[in-house]
């Protein structure tokens, strides 16, 4: 791979992320509408079993994070599990993990899009959602330092809103810490199901993964970038569970559509409703920004491999960026952004993140000690953790993941028929 004093190759990308760029992009994936929107369908599965779901999301997202990182030191080329399940497991689990990362984050790069649209000009959201796209793939094409630059002004200003959120719930006089208490009106089936719902939320880790190939040091900086921002998601989203339950209770904030704008105002501070939906806003951007970014990745080291069509695999001369599978990647989200309701994505694209994640902990499992693998208990709960997650989905989610899956199983299988060599 390229360096200073050995530059990319042609067909390479340019190797300019430390460890505080990596941690601002992976922060700029989790720390976004998830928290805006997640909230309130886990609470309407676990109750007031919430935090619980929570915490069991975060250690499920720590296993997926530990082997990740591993593997990623071990492989530091653009594509995460794609690269990982196809060198330890063989080829089908590789394209697998990359069909399911494609799809499902494809998906919510257009519920990113149309959230931006909902909260910035709920009127016009298609068309807003649809300029947002444009624009940040635009962004995205012009470098992936310009993308880091904008992801540490949108984690700024997200990061300030869900201060001021937490500060005024926690001082309101509405607030009340029975709520965080485990109470009747919790479920310890729902809680799985909240798990994966809030999991939806953590999954911005894997950005730093799918971005190897432009990391500088990737042995180095990726196991210390991932946990470092995993760790601050962490501490963000438990001072917001916390902050809001104690407002609303279980009840109310499973019935919110806006849980922030809800706990602020109940919390007297109805001046902040405008500033949260901005907030809400301009994370969806960011979320949107490092989507499109990771799902271009993968789609570059796909089509290296010919899974998908080797025209996405070239790279800029100028920008060092996949700029056609940017290009192609903008183009399916403005069009999904501009025609399709996908208010369902958090589920479906939990259950994709989730199977992806899966391949992941099972390919760091082979991995030898020589090999930087991590203790063997972290990947076997990792996978048992997103295997259960998934299939507590609720059942719509689940299908619509089982179905992609399976079809992405088929094109594979078709694929290898067509090109295999014929026998004499």
């Amino acid at each position: 791979m390229g360096t200073a004093a050995n530059p990319p190759a042609e067909g390479e990308l340019t190797r300019r992320l430390g460890v505080p760029d990596a941690v601002v992009i992976g922060l700029g994936s989790m720390i976004g509408a998830g928290i805006f929107a997640a909230l309130a369908p886990a609470a309407g599965a676990a109750g007031s079993g919430l935090l619980t779901a929570l915490a069991l999301a975060a250690v499920v997202a720590y296993c997926n994070a530990t082997s990740s990182a591993r593997l990623a030191a071990r492989y530091p080329a653009s594509g995460g599990t794609y690269v990982y399940g196809r060198e330890r497991l063989g080829d089908f689990w590789g394209y697998l993990a990359g069909w399911a990362f494609v799809v499902g984050k494809t998906a919510s790069c257009a519920a990113m899009a149309l959230t931006v649209g909902l909260y910035a000009w709920p009127g016009q959201a298609h068309a807003v959602a649809v300029a947002a796209v444009v624009a940040l793939t635009a962004v995205n094409y012009t470098g992936i330092q310009k993308t880091a630059w904008l992801t540490r002004a949108v984690v700024a200003l997200v990061l300030a809103v869900l201060a001021a959120v937490v500060v005024v719930c926690l001082t309101g006089a509405d607030a009340d810490s029975s709520r965080l208490e485990w109470g009747p009106d919790a479920s310890w089936t729902g809680v799985p199901q909240a798990a994966g719902l809030l999991f939806f939320a953590f999954a911005g880790y894997a950005r730093i993964a799918t971005l190897g190939e432009e990391v500088r040091d990737p042995a180095r900086t990726i196991p210390r970038a991932i946990p470092l921002a995993l760790g601050i998601t962490l501490v963000v989203y438990a001072a917001v569970a916390i902050a809001v339950l104690g407002v609303l209770g279980a009840g109310r904030l499973a019935e919110s559509g806006a849980p922030l704008s809800d706990a602020v105002r109940a919390a007297g501070a109805t001046w902040l409703t405008p500033v949260v939906r901005v907030g809400a806003a301009v994370a969806a951007l960011g979320s949107l920004l490092a989507l499109i970014l990771g799902v271009s990745r993968t789609t570059l080291a796909m089509a290296r491999d010919r899974h998908l069509p080797y025209v996405l695999s070239a790279v800029h001369p100028r920008f060092k960026v996949p700029h056609r599978a940017e290009l192609a990647v903008g183009a399916v989200v403005a069009v999904l952004a501009a025609t399709v309701d996908v208010r369902g994505a958090i589920g479906f694209s939990s259950f994709g993140v989730l199977a992806y994640y899966a391949i992941a902990n099972a390919s760091a499992l082979t991995l030898t000690s020589a090999e930087g693998r991590p203790p063997r208990a972290i990947p076997l709960l990792g996978l048992a953790g997103c295997l259960l997650l998934a299939f507590t989905l609720p059942a719509a989610s689940v299908a619509r993941g089982a179905a992609v899956l399976c079809l992405g199983a088929a094109v594979y299988g078709v694929r290898r028929v067509i090109t295999a060599p014929r026998s004499r």
